[in-house]
């Protein structure tokens, strides 16, 4: 292969998986990982209970988001979800798109 595929190639695999790892290091960032963990319920849903619940609505990704930055209580139990009002929105954006994914 010529190098120049080849590095066309590398790129084009690191792309595809940079949005769940940037989505990861979002939640990590911004403390999410201290509630949530991807496949296991800790003081709120595990991130693929949350995308199972929501699954086929469309307005999921603006409720989750809305969910994100102001936060709330009752939907998963009694412990609120603390509110990320300085979370970018585009961060919250691709966090809700990855963790309606399944958090893959």
């Amino acid at each position: 292969m010529k190098p120049t595929r080849l590095l066309i190639l590398s790129a084009s695999l690191a792309l595809l998986g940079a949005p769940a790892w940037a989505s990861m290091a979002i939640a990590q960032k911004n403390a999410c990982v201290a509630c949530h963990a991807v496949d296991k319920k800790l003081l709120g849903p595990a991130y693929q209970e949350v995308a199972k619940k929501y699954a086929g609505q469309k307005d999921a990704e603006a409720m989750l988001v809305a969910s994100i930055k102001k936060g709330g209580s009752g939907k998963w139990g009694q412990i609120p979800m603390p509110a990320q009002p300085n979370l970018k929105e585009e961060d919250a954006q691709a966090l809700a798109r990855w963790i309606l994914g399944g958090a893959k």
